[in-house]
């Protein structure tokens, strides 16, 4: 299990953390600003100059995934994470990830008040020789003061088990941490993901359209970037049946009739993904009266839209938008193509 420490910079979720490691049994401190610091060491400048934040590293949201599961299997027990997270996106990315491991996350964010927050920042000094240094450090967290806010009017309430930490000590707030974990007060979070794959894997992904011709968007809570609705085929099952079963249990649509097949699309193994084969089929017009009804599973998808081609772009990741650009020529041509890496063969 992962307990994740949560809250703005200056909350004092670190201080926290290593109290607890004196309240939960068989526990172990992990802190991901670490994976970050050693990323600023490894990283070409040219790469890290391009962004703010090392959480906006798509491989700092893997070695975090990597390390916190490498570290469990090594010493087991319970994981103590501090770690500010105030994007939706890739809390569910982390998390999301975690939850394919299998590894329990329970959610807890520190919230102490405003003009708190901001007393303890104002006397934040991280070094001893270094006014400049900080003055830095603090700007920093007065930066990310709205983020929080909003972030907490929003998505992270909803998601955390929240204490009020403005007039508790480190030891007091983690002694009403461990109470809300023995209680279920913090409960599991909630994105459910299967096992990520040990080999090469099936799936089928259906394509419905709106009356402008538009097609249909999801958007995962367990990684990033849009998707088309669908997923892996299970033993023994139909690519079209699976398509079918993934639609209803997604969206809620029942597809009255098969869904024609657009693409076979081979997709090669880029490590840690190991590929296989992808089917697109056609679902057809999906009516204004049925778009209306789409229910959404909160822990899988967040949110859905139609989109144009060139829109499309924007969202897919590279690998899927080639193949939805050629399942599109496919189904304006009413044949089947045949692709191998995004690009169609024979």
């Amino acid at each position: 299990m992962i307990v994740w420490i949560n809250g703005t910079f200056s909350a004092g979720k670190t201080g926290v953390a290593r109290e607890l490691l004196d309240l939960i049994p068989h526990s172990t401190l992990y802190d991901p600003e670490l994976t970050g610091f050693a990323l600023r060491h490894q990283l070409p400048p040219k790469r890290l100059a391009e962004v703010d934040d090392f959480q906006d590293l798509p491989i700092w949201r893997r070695l975090v995934v990597d390390t916190a599961a490498a570290l469990l299997a090594e010493v087991g027990g319970v994981l103590v994470v501090p770690m500010t997270l105030l994007r939706q996106e890739y809390r569910d990315e982390i998390f999301g990830g975690l939850a394919a491991r299998r590894i329990e996350v329970r959610h807890v964010l520190l919230a102490p008040d405003e003009t708190i927050l901001r007393e303890r920042i104002a006397g934040r000094e991280e070094y001893s020789d270094d006014p400049e240094g900080n003055e830095r450090v603090r700007q920093w967290a007065y930066d990310h003061i709205e983020p929080y806010k909003t972030a907490l009017g929003g998505w992270l309430a909803r998601d955390a088990h929240v204490v009020d930490n403005s007039h508790l000590t480190p030891a007091a707030t983690a002694e009403a941490v461990a109470e809300a974990l023995g209680t279920g007060a913090a409960r599991p979070c909630g994105i459910v993901q299967t096992p990520e794959p040990t080999r090469e894997t099936v799936a089928s992904g259906v394509l419905l359209f709106d009356e402008q011709d538009r097609v249909l968007l999801v958007d995962p809570t367990y990684k990033p970037g849009w998707e088309f609705p669908g997923g892996v085929v299970e033993s023994g099952e139909p690519p079209a049946v699976a398509g079918v079963r993934e639609v209803a249990e997604e969206l809620g649509v029942r597809l009255d009739t098969a869904p024609g097949l657009l693409v076979i699309d081979w997709e090669p193994p880029r490590p840690p993904g190991y590929g296989g084969l992808r089917f697109l089929f056609d679902g057809g017009v999906l009516p204004a009266s049925a778009a209306d009804e789409l229910r959404l599973p909160g822990a899988e998808l967040r949110g859905w839209r139609f989109v144009t081609e060139a829109e499309a772009a924007e969202l897919l990741p590279p690998v899927r938008y080639q193949r939805l650009r050629w399942a599109l020529r496919a189904r304006e041509r009413g044949t089947v193509l045949n692709l191998e890496a995004g690009v169609p063969v024979g």
